[in-house]
């Protein structure tokens, strides 16, 4: 167990540990033969665990409105976040040309955010770091806590612009009034799932409980959030995840 939420004076609830199981077998999602997305069912021996805590700890979940997660989240501490790094160390991090793991950190997340709540930077794909070093390697992680699968999996895109035209929209998306943005941009407001004029979506992992994905930050991709209406701020029924991301130094060549 780790500390609780309070430092460990005994006030909050200690965090679980995450014990992924040995048994669990990772699959391929590749897109042009390039490796994109492991996919391992039941990743975790003790989910409920995680979604436990999660309820009792519900009130720490805060907004975090500098990136582009449409809802809470809750940063999990370097010891609880360790088996994760050492699970992606130990299974996954080479597929991504990884040599080391130079940054890692992990949060609970939940998305529940309205489609008109959403800001024009939340309406389309993104990466999980636009600017990497040629000797960095960005991947990301999701594991999906939640038993309704309508609640949404994660979709993957492809540009269908150059970059000279792609990177001045994404930066119209951060400094834009949402309707000039969709205006000039020709960008529907709401969650995106389908293709569009910028981006054309090349694959999508639905969500199951206990799912975890491990996939390249590189690669364009979105929460498949095709039934809003479902979402939910409750722990215990809204679409819960805990999403790691790691920055890796790549082998040498």
């Amino acid at each position: 167990m780790g500390s609780g939420l309070d430092g460990g004076t005994g006030t909050s609830p200690p965090w679980p540990a995450l014990r992924f199981s040995p048994k669990a077998e990772a699959r391929l999602l590749a897109i042009d033969g390039v490796p994109v997305c492991h996919v391992v069912d039941g990743a975790l021996e003790n989910p409920e665990a995680w979604r436990a805590f999660a309820v009792t700890a519900r009130g720490a979940f805060r907004d975090a409105p500098h990136n582009a997660f449409p809802g809470p989240e809750l940063r999990l501490p370097e010891p609880a976040a360790a088996g994760l790094g050492t699970y992606f160390d130990e299974r996954f991090r080479a597929s991504f040309d990884g040599r080391r793991t130079e940054r890692f950190y992990a949060r609970l997340s939940m998305v529940t955010r309205a489609p008109e709540q959403l800001m024009p930077w939340q309406w389309q794909p993104h990466v999980d770091q636009l600017a990497t070093s040629p000797e960095q390697s960005i991947a990301a992680s999701v594991l999906y806590l939640f038993d309704d699968p309508a609640l949404g999996g994660t979709a993957f895109y492809r540009p269908k612009r150059p970059a000279a035209e792609l990177l001045p929209m994404i930066e119209d998306s951060s400094r834009l009034p949402p309707a000039e943005f969709s205006a000039k941009h020709g960008v529907a407001p709401g969650y995106m799932t389908e293709s569009n004029d910028w981006y054309e979506k090349v694959a999508s992992v639905p969500a199951a409980y206990n799912r975890l994905i491990v996939y390249s930050g590189t690669v364009f991709h979105s929460g498949e959030i095709a039934h809003p209406e479902r979402l939910s701020d409750d722990p215990a029924t809204g679409r819960l995840t805990i999403n790691g991301f790691f920055t890796c130094r790549r082998r040498a060549r």
